[in-house]
């Protein structure tokens, strides 16, 4: 009866303070110190101080706005203008032409910022009006810029796996390298989709009108080369245990400053404005994650996550069952919160769940995520959507309903992920092993 009490009073509290608007951070941080000031002898105070202390300065924290400043850095250059250019000779000739530009765009584009939204975003800007003048249908072009602009949380180096793995403490590293098969499988998925739907409906499909040779399409290519070498060299470099993830953002952001150098695309206002905008998203995420820690903390002395993990563990789902439970609690989160603030707000109670389940905690970040991902294309806070929305100019009931197919395609990629794991686990297995 306590424990339901106490579950009762900070589940209305959170829900009290994430409707009048306060900042999420704000939000987990008052829970936080009621739980422990109401609930539990231990002195509130002299947690909250130590906890967020302890937090702030987690190393792996450090890669964080590194990896944030080099998207925005390439995000404010010529890269989405270079990328339309350099992809659509290459992919013209595929059932859906070039639809499937935004759907590889974006995986590029992904590895790049490692932010759903700038990935949406920054492809969009370039192909929408492309697309719309060569007559392309609006409603598929927008949908697979909303399902494949959400890769930007999942394909390393990814903000969303370095926010999971400091909250379970796993290796950055190790969550970077499994994203990589995941992102790729959810690629081909996407574009297997848009192969089926323009075999179904061959007259939505404008015929190419790009003739090329070989030599042409390299020379098109040729300002793109250098974002993808400067990917692999990242990512790479990580994956060789040659640097850290730190270390790795730092060639990261050396390579985006050089590359917008060379393309003229630095300015000192372009400079200052990456370097802004990336501080006050570093600073933002920080401040959520160090409160997080203090409410995993007082969550911790009241006892509720033991309780929920013995409770759940005695209903006697299997994995499976969980998982389904999981994914449909993730996706009604998803609708009121943004991705950051739902992963951290459950992690306190999931985690400990998840463990006991015998669940392996680097395959349910790779899950997790692709779940956050969904939540970006669902109404009311769906991010992705308000971008689409402000770029097209048509209203969010299309924009969603234009989404909805690619929502469908993350579900059957979560149902691959569970049947086949080692898609998620086998990179990081065999990193630790050479």
């Amino acid at each position: 009866m306590g424990a339901g009490i106490t579950s009762i009073v900070l589940v209305v509290a959170m829900f009290l303070f994430l409707g009048s608007g306060i900042w999420v951070a704000i939000s987990l941080l008052a829970v936080g110190y009621i739980a422990l000031e109401f609930f539990t002898p231990a002195p509130a105070g002299s947690l909250l101080a130590s906890t967020m202390w302890d937090a702030s300065w987690n190393w792996a924290l450090t890669a964080l706005p590194l990896f944030i400043w080099m998207g925005e850095i390439l995000s404010r250059s010529r890269l989405s203008e270079d990328m339309f250019k350099g992809l659509a000779p290459w992919l013209s000739w595929l059932p859906g032409r070039l639809l499937h530009v935004n759907i590889v765009g974006c995986g590029v584009m992904a590895a790049v910022a490692g932010s759903s939204a700038v990935t949406c975003a920054t492809v969009g800007r370039m192909s929408i009006p492309e697309l719309k003048k060569r007559g392309y249908d609006e409603s598929m072009s927008i949908g697979t810029l909303a399902g494949s602009g959400t890769l930007g949380l999942l394909i390393p180096p990814s903000i969303m796996l370095i926010v999971y793995g400091v909250i379970a403490q796993q290796s950055i590293s190790r969550m970077f390298i499994a994203g990589v098969l995941p992102g790729l499988m959810l690629v081909l998925m996407f574009m297997g989709y848009v192969v089926i739907w323009s075999w179904l409906y061959p007259h939505k499909t404008p015929p190419s009108d790009i003739r090329m040779s070989l030599t042409e399409k390299i020379w098109s290519s040729r300002k793109l080369i250098p974002v993808i070498c400067l990917i692999v060299a990242v990512i790479g470099s990580i994956y060789g245990g040659i640097a850290t993830p730190t270390e790795a953002a730092t060639l990261g952001v050396i390579g985006a400053l050089v590359l917008a150098k060379v393309s003229g695309a630095l300015s000192w206002t372009t400079f200052m404005g990456s370097l802004l905008a990336a501080t006050k998203t570093s600073c933002m995420i920080a401040f959520i994650l160090v409160t997080a820690a203090f409410l995993s903390i007082a969550m911790g002395f009241t006892g509720l996550p033991r309780e929920l993990a013995g409770w759940v563990n005695g209903l006697g789902l299997s994995v499976p069952m969980l998982l389904c439970v999981l994914t449909i609690f993730f996706i009604f989160l998803g609708c009121f919160l943004d991705g950051v603030s739902m992963m951290v707000l459950t992690a306190s109670v999931v985690l400990p769940m998840v463990q006991s389940a015998g669940i392996d905690l680097i395959w349910f970040g790779i899950y997790i995520v692709i779940v956050v991902e969904m939540a970006q294309i669902t109404p009311p806070v769906g991010f992705n959507l308000f971008v689409l929305q402000g770029m097209t100019g048509r209203d969010i009931i299309q924009v969603t309903k234009a989404s909805i197919p690619f929502f469908c395609v993350m579900v059957a990629g979560i149902v691959v992920l569970a049947v086949f794991p080692e898609i998620a686990t086998f990179l990081p297995k065999y990193m630790v092993q050479r």
